[in-house]
């Protein structure tokens, strides 16, 4: 950024402190908050609004949904995500899955998120046989480049598909965001059963995002971009139910070695984010720690309005976390002769983990609501500033 770019942006930040201590309503309507026409959104089932649903129609059934949907809406919750939150806040719709070829519009935005996503490719245990996506950041990326692609060629056409698809401008002022890597950390356990192997790959993993990112930056003209850390997979009940009882775990009851391993993911991350500012300077790039919120439900529960932050809401079992790999939430087992389907707890609004892997609605909101501020933001500004280089 230029020195005269950066002197009249700080004049703008100078200009909205001081309208904003005594005209707060002229100064919302003056630029003194970011205006976003577009979301685009990579990720994995965390950010997931319907892409693995599209590609395998049969990943989702009830109870999944419930909570605000009333039935599955592609999402790996009983209701909204954090993506959700987000996008309501600026005003704009839910975010289409681009996998959806049912009707879906653009305008506004497109995530290519997918559940079970990684960083990097994975060669082995891909669904439908396996458990990870097909669609590897690489193949997002991809399929970013695709829809600006159709975007540019519908508008020098004149074709009328250019109304379902975002203006070349808007790409430039969109807000990107990130939530991805949560699963390159499991495959690599899986594969190897090795926490020092998982260790071991945590660079060459933010490298490839490192890579995607100056792809996408690069590409799209963006200059907002919104990344958030992975949470402390030590405290879900998939990987909890599967560790033995001697696993050393922390004073909150979460198995401390796997989120040692998150804590270091995310602290290299962070050092990628801060390099990644450095090499483009004109971008504001926001690292968000979710990890830090994530925690918090499963360490003072009681404190924030929630219950047994260990056992899953919807799912089989019983005992300490009411998980059972075999039989997962919507799924059908028989018992004594009696076919059981597995359905949801009496107040998915009191707990925090959903399906045994992913969180509910209710927890899904409280991170929002801490993250939307900028306390958990590196550089520390809002949402809502969060295309300001500088901090308001």
């Amino acid at each position: 950024m230029g020195l005269s770019a950066i002197i009249a942006q700080l004049c703008i930040v100078s200009w909205c402190v001081t309208t904003m201590l005594y005209d707060p309503v002229f100064a919302s309507k003056q630029k003194c908050f970011c205006d976003f026409p577009a979301i685009f959104n990579f990720g994995d089932s965390n950010s997931d609004t319907g892409g693995l649903a599209a590609g395998f129609p049969t990943a989702l059934s009830p109870p999944y949904g419930e909570t605000f949907f009333g039935e599955p809406a592609g999402r790996f919750s009983d209701g909204r995500l954090i993506i959700d939150f987000i996008a309501k806040s600026l005003g704009l719709p839910f975010l289409s899955p681009y996998l959806d070829s049912l009707g879906n519009k653009f305008v506004k935005g497109a995530n290519f998120a997918t559940a079970g996503s990684t960083i990097r490719l994975l060669y082995t245990n891909i669904i439908p046989s396996g458990q990870f996506s097909p669609f590897f950041l690489d193949a997002q990326f991809t399929q970013f480049v695709r829809l600006k692609f159709t975007s540019q060629k519908a508008k020098k056409r004149g074709r009328s598909g250019y109304a379902i698809t975002p203006k070349d401008k808007d790409f430039k002022k969109a807000l990107y965001t990130f939530d991805i890597g949560q699963n390159d950390l499991n495959a690599v356990f899986l594969e190897t059963l090795s926490l020092d192997k998982v260790i071991e790959s945590v660079p060459d993993i933010v490298q490839n995002f490192a890579r995607n990112f100056q792809d996408i930056y690069n590409i799209s003209g963006g200059k907002t971009f919104w990344i958030h850390n992975t949470g402390p997979i030590g405290c879900l009940p998939v990987i909890l139910s599967l560790l033995p009882s001697t696993i050393e775990k922390d004073e909150a009851g979460c198995a401390k070695p796997f989120n040692e391993v998150a804590q270091y993911f995310n602290s290299v991350l962070k050092q990628a984010t801060l390099n990644l500012s450095n090499q483009f300077p004109s971008a504001a790039i926001t690292y968000v720690d979710v990890y830090s919120v994530k925690y918090s439900l499963f360490a003072h529960p009681h404190k924030y309005g929630f219950d047994h932050p260990f056992v899953t809401c919807c799912g089989y079992g019983g005992g300490e976390y009411n998980y059972d790999n075999n039989v997962t939430c919507g799924g059908t087992t028989t018992a004594n002769g009696t076919k059981i389907c597995v359905g949801s707890c009496q107040q998915p609004s009191n707990r925090v983990i959903w399906d045994g892997v992913h969180y509910t609605e209710a927890a899904n909101r409280f991170v929002f609501d801490r993250i939307v501020t900028g306390d958990f933001s590196d550089p520390p500004r809002s949402l809502r500033k969060s295309c300001f280089t500088s901090t308001i």
